[in-house]
């Protein structure tokens, strides 16, 4: 299962989102859009948001730190196993 976060350093909802997945014990590559402008590109085409978090869980986007629909997009990429 591929998990990525969007997000930069200051923001509290990306913390909280990445440090959800943690304790979740989910693998995730944390993309500081703020240091990567062709990532933060990538991240407004997949979302049409500019605002972070943006965390792409296998073909589920999801903007802002959502726990129900994280919680059921690792679901669904799970049953998919």
């Amino acid at each position: 299962m591929t998990v990525k976060v969007y997000s930069t350093q200051t923001c509290p909802y990306c913390k909280m989102a990445k440090d959800f997945l943690a304790k979740k014990k989910v693998k995730f590559e944390d993309i500081d859009v703020s240091k990567d402008a062709r990532k933060a590109s990538e991240m407004v085409q997949k979302s049409g948001q500019m605002g972070v978090p943006v965390i792409e869980i296998g073909d589920t986007i999801i903007v802002g730190y959502d726990v129900e629909a994280i919680e059921a997009a690792l679901k669904k990429t799970e049953s998919k196993k």
